[in-house]
């Protein structure tokens, strides 16, 4: 296992504390059960998921940690998340989990016994739960003892020592097959992730109605992208764990830019503002979905023309999703959309050649799971160059993206950048859209928005 990159920081700011003062902390506290009914929604899952990475190993230690907490600035650590894996194995997603491990230990060549080797409570005879900033229960709130952590898991636990003291094996943060295994193992999922990742995409919608709700006073802000980010993310806490990745409130130019993550621009009425967002469930499933809005509340005609041969695109793609459909297939059809239309518009001489690339650049979608971009470590023969199978969740989000400096484009197409994407699950038929909620078509975006502005009383102009 890799050592820790959580290193011990000594914190000099502690007050002098006296031996009374550490007696009398050390009395008179009162027991603090959990209750009774603390089964993780996915215990009765991952047991398979364990059992299917075990037949990958057989007879090899397999050690699965959560991850350690990492240092955001001086004594502030990032907020932590569990390692995909770890959670999809386990069924833990919070952030008490910083420093936990799965160890997957044989029992002959054919099975393994899974322990999970967990912090104890900070006892409070023990001055470390008011002195351990990063870990002392007075600074960072109540943790499951082993039994508890036993019952909401399923799985045998054990006190976490010195993590560098476990057995040494195949750790799936270093290990390339580990990783990769899990990454392939989870390519499919089964229908109560199906329902976390519907769950995420109705929040999202909920988010992207706030934001529109919100464009009279963000387009009065000196850095409306930051309000509209700050807006969806006050959903995204509120209804889950946060985002499931940085928001992007792409304004004008901005939205060429393909992960336009520093949102510090104003709002333009007169421009489109891309935003990308998804709201990750407790559980740590996450949506991905896109919305390019008129900030005018409507469309001008250049701005439609480039909508809707996205959208075409993106129709396109759709279309080809299927079980048994290789995957790159999706953004074939996506691609020939778009290069059709570029020459058709007179950028590009033929659709058949890759000058459309210099406007379109990135892929036409990706997995979708516990991560944004998920199961990125499987191997290309069962991702990238594999086939679609039916329990799948993808992204299809062509885009364009016409950069403002761009002297091979007429200057009434300069600086405009559009992305449609949305969720789909494959299903035995096709696809199904998981993020159907929120309007797609250039008509269909004018009307709600006109509809949540009159609700709310206002009106983005």
């Amino acid at each position: 296992m890799k050592e820790s990159v959580a290193a011990p920081r000594t914190v000099s700011h502690d007050l002098p504390t006296s031996k009374e003062f550490e007696e009398s902390m050390a009395r008179n506290w009162a027991p603090t059960p959990l209750p009774g009914d603390i089964r993780l929604p996915a215990a009765a899952l991952t047991p398979a998921r364990r059992a299917r990475l075990s037949a990958r190993f057989p007879g090899e230690r397999v050690l699965v940690p959560a991850g350690e907490l990492r240092v955001r600035s001086n004594d502030c650590d990032h907020r932590f998340r569990p390692h995909s894996g770890y959670a999809w194995l386990t069924g833990l997603t919070g952030e008490d989990q910083a420093g936990h491990v799965l160890v997957l230990e044989p029992e002959g060549p054919h099975r393994h016994e899974a322990v999970l080797y967990v912090r104890p409570r900070s006892p409070r005879t023990d001055s470390g739960f008011y002195r351990d900033r990063r870990h002392g229960e007075f600074w960072v709130g109540r943790r499951p003892d082993l039994a508890e952590a036993e019952r909401m898991t399923g799985i045998r636990c054990a006190p976490l020592g010195d993590p560098a003291a476990l057995p040494p094996g195949r750790d799936a943060t270093t290990d390339a097959e580990v990783a990769a295994a899990l990454g392939e193992l989870r390519l499919v999922k089964d229908a109560w992730e199906v329902e976390q990742l519907q769950l995420a995409v109705d929040h999202t919608a909920t988010g992207f109605e706030d934001v529109v709700r919100a464009l009279p006073r963000a387009l009065a802000h000196p850095r409306g992208e930051r309000w509209i980010e700050g807006v969806f993310d006050l959903r995204a806490r509120a209804e889950g764990n946060g985002t499931g990745y940085e928001t992007i409130a792409a304004s004008g130019a901005h939205a060429c830019t393909l992960h336009w993550i520093r949102n510090d621009g104003p709002l333009d009425a007169r421009e489109l503002l891309l935003l990308d967002a998804g709201v990750e469930t407790d559980t740590l499933y996450t949506a991905d979905i896109t919305r390019t809005l008129p900030l005018s509340g409507r469309f001008t005609p250049v701005q439609r023309q480039v909508y809707e041969l996205v959208l075409a695109a993106q129709e396109a793609g759709i279309a080809a999703l299927r079980p048994g459909a290789p995957f790159r297939d999706f953004h074939r059809a996506a691609m020939r959309v778009i290069a059709e239309g570029l020459t058709g518009w007179g950028v590009v001489k033929s659709p058949d050649a890759e000058a459309h690339r210099r406007y379109t650049l990135c892929g036409s979608g990706h997995m979708l799971g516990l991560d944004v971009h998920d199961c990125a470590q499987a191997r290309a023969d069962a991702y990238l160059d594999g086939v679609l199978e039916a329990g799948q969740v993808l992204t299809v989000e062509p885009g364009l993206y016409l950069q403002p400096d761009d002297e091979t484009l007429p200057v009434e197409l300069r600086g405009i950048g559009v992305r449609v994407e949305d969720d789909l699950v494959i299903t035995p038929e096709g696809a199904r859209l998981l993020s159907g909620a929120l309007p797609r078509t250039p008509d269909g975006i004018e009307a709600w928005m006109g509809e949540l502005a009159e609700g709310c009383g206002n009106s983005p102009s």
